[in-house]
């Protein structure tokens, strides 16, 4: 079992930074890809990024590509998402995930672990 805890979200004007950070505990070393999906309001649940333990290997949508960067401490099983030059559109639920899986995976069915979510508001 591998649970996640996300932490780091807030209210950031547009144009602004924000540091979400996710805590991973128990069997982690079998979830090598762990990433970060997003759900905004009356919207679906979407593929943010996601990364590689093992090589540090990232994946991202085409969406935050350039904005955003993911990354993680092995040593403390501590994934983050840096967010820069936030929109009012990245306003969402941001939820970290873990797949058992190998491979670029942006569905939210294949990941098995999920944290509880943090809330991030852009406002305009």
């Amino acid at each position: 079992q591998v649970q996640l805890v996300e932490s780091g979200g807030g209210l950031v004007q547009a144009g602004g930074s924000l540091r979400l950070s996710c805590a991973a505990s128990g069997r982690t070393l079998r979830s090598d890809i762990t990433g970060w999906f997003r759900q905004g309001p009356g919207k679906e649940r979407e593929f943010v990024a996601h990364i590689r333990w093992s090589d540090g290997i990232t994946y991202y949508a085409d969406s935050v590509k350039g904005r955003f960067t993911i990354s993680r401490d092995n040593a403390r099983n501590i994934m983050y998402l840096q967010m820069n030059s936030l929109k009012p559109e990245d306003t969402a639920v941001y939820y970290c995930a873990a797949t058992l899986w190998d491979g670029i995976r942006v569905l939210a069915s294949q990941y098995q672990y999920w944290g509880q979510g943090a809330q991030v508001t852009v406002s305009s």
